[in-house]
């Protein structure tokens, strides 16, 4: 299973799938709840908690008849995803974190004083500037461009924040770890936040892939994540 980033979609996943991510396995390629795409509340049940979180993703896995999984998260994906490994690791084969913020290492404070006009008022163009900026002018998937400036006026639900997950010291014991940042990240600094986890889960695998940023990463780098997840 794999959970986009914050404010996209799992159509940020194409390249990936494409590049074979799926050869060996089955994948469920799911949508946030709030964000653009097709997952939406129950009514009068929006999520506000981590507790929430675990519960929606409890459903969607009980939905699709899958006991156990793999679970992948992409950003902001990455989060709940390590939230969810803390607190259901009965439910997990293995836990893959691809450039995970505010997991092992807190949000610079240039990216997010970049990131505030383009969250407080999105515009088409804000966003394709703030992704310019982010990747460098990387090429970034057409279709998931398109997707992702149309949801300038896409009524998005407030995220759920809240602390780090509390990976290591025994919670997910027993999940075996990959953990890949990408080496030219304005988000964090990604050989930090690569020692961290590396501290944080002693037995995990851990790599930084260089020459990609945090907002390219599933699209220049697709072949080498289709490889290492592999």
């Amino acid at each position: 299973m794999l959970l986009p980033g914050g404010g996209t979609s799992s159509l940020v996943w194409g390249e990936c799938l494409r590049a074979g991510l799926a050869r060996e396995r089955r994948v469920h390629a799911v949508d946030l709840v709030g964000e653009p795409g097709l997952s939406v509340p129950a009514e009068g049940r929006p999520l506000r908690t981590v507790e929430d979180l675990v519960e929606w993703l409890d459903a969607v896995l009980d939905g699709l008849g899958e006991a156990v999984v793999e679970l992948g998260g992409y950003s902001y994906g990455g989060w709940i995803a390590a939230h969810y490994a803390a607190r259901r690791p009965d439910r997990l084969h293995r836990l893959v974190l691809l450039d995970p913020t505010q997991v092992f290492a807190g949000l610079r404070p240039g990216y997010v004083a970049r990131a505030l006009p383009m969250l407080l008022r999105p515009t088409p163009e804000r966003i394709r500037s703030f992704l310019a900026w982010e990747t460098g002018g990387a090429a970034l998937d057409p279709a998931w461009l398109r997707m992702r400036t149309a949801a300038a006026g896409f009524p998005t639900a407030r995220p759920v924040t809240g602390p780090r997950p509390p990976l290591g010291g025994g919670a997910g014991a027993g999940v075996p770890l990959l953990a890949l940042f990408a080496g030219e990240a304005r988000c964090h600094v990604a050989e930090r936040a690569a020692r961290a986890a590396a501290e944080a889960v002693p037995d995990a695998l851990v790599a930084v892939i260089p020459g990609t940023s945090h907002h390219a990463l599933p699209f220049t780098a697709a072949a080498e994540l289709a490889r290492r997840v592999g």
